[in-house]
């Protein structure tokens, strides 16, 4: 059997060329080599790249999700891809044989849909927020899980091609969510595997303006779209809860309760509640979908 042929992406906004030529740098000393890389300029002027880099370059910003999107179907027209690694631009690749573990994990395995990264800074620290699970003390601490970081990450073709691509509502937030529910509700399997780092500076999500608008909005659309009637109060009102004992900003408050009425007035895709079983699988891998 051959190795799942790799093929990356990564979204820019043009501000950042130096943090990307180094990302790409890494991924050129990778000791695997790699079937294709995408750059998509979201919004953006191409910055310059090599001329082994695909470069697409968007007039308008469409966000987390649009982009990955444009980038999948990128790679999906050239047609030899099997894998699909998403990486940030300002990330950085510091070992040489992260894609050879990603080819052997998803060798090993045909219903591993997703490969989670770990994500530490310059110093080897993770921030807690970076680790998907709930019980989040050790890092180094891998296995089966029911998310994953959008900073660093693999994703099957054959799952996509199966459960869709990325949430292009969503903009920004809670789009990796989606995905992984998506794939744990048709049956395949999300690893949080430590062993396979980006580098990448140590940030806070509130230093994007929109940040509490969309993560209320997006918390109210994964519920309306994926969770059984039953579990929708239940999750919104948890979620409320640790948002007013969390958040010491009196104006990010009142952001988040304006997504939160923005989210369930607005529309959100389909809706396609996942099964009780699903509510199970994820609830013995320690999450249960209503935190």
């Amino acid at each position: 059997m051959r190795p799942p042929r790799i093929g990356v992406a990564v979204l820019t906004m043009g501000n950042r060329p130096a943090e990307l030529r180094a990302l790409l740098d890494s991924v050129a000393k990778q000791d695997t080599a790699i079937q294709r890389v995408v750059v998509v300029a979201n919004g953006a002027p191409l910055p310059e790249l090599p001329e082994w880099v695909t470069g697409v370059e968007l007039e308008e910003n469409l966000g987390v999700s649009g982009g990955r999107n444009v980038a999948l179907r990128t790679l999906r027209e050239f047609g030899d891809v099997d894998v699909l690694v998403d990486l940030d631009d300002d990330g950085l690749l510091i070992a040489a044989d992260v894609f050879a573990r990603i080819a052997e994990l998803h060798a090993a395995d045909e219903r591993l849909g997703i490969v989670s990264f770990r994500i530490a800074d310059e110093t080897g620290h993770t921030q807690r927020r970076h680790v998907p699970r709930l019980r989040a003390g050790d890092p180094l601490r891998g296995g089966e899980v029911t998310t994953f970081l959008g900073g660093g990450h693999s994703l099957s073709m054959r799952m996509l091609g199966e459960t869709g691509g990325w949430p292009e509502e969503f903009f920004f937030a809670h789009e990796e969510t989606d995905l992984a529910w998506r794939a744990l509700d048709a049956g395949w399997r999300i690893v949080y595997e430590p062993q396979l780092v980006l580098q990448h500076p140590r940030t806070s999500p509130t230093r994007h303006a929109v940040f509490y608008r969309m993560v209320a909005r997006n918390r109210v659309w994964l519920a309306k779209r994926h969770l059984p009637a039953l579990l929708v109060p239940v999750y919104l009102g948890v979620w409320t809860g640790l948002t007013l004992a969390r958040t010491r900003s009196l104006g990010g408050l009142r952001a988040w309760f304006g997504g939160f009425a923005e989210g369930v007035r607005t529309p959100c895709g389909p809706r396609k509640p996942m099964r009780w079983r699903t509510v199970w699988r994820m609830t013995r891998l320690g999450r249960p979908p209503v935190i």
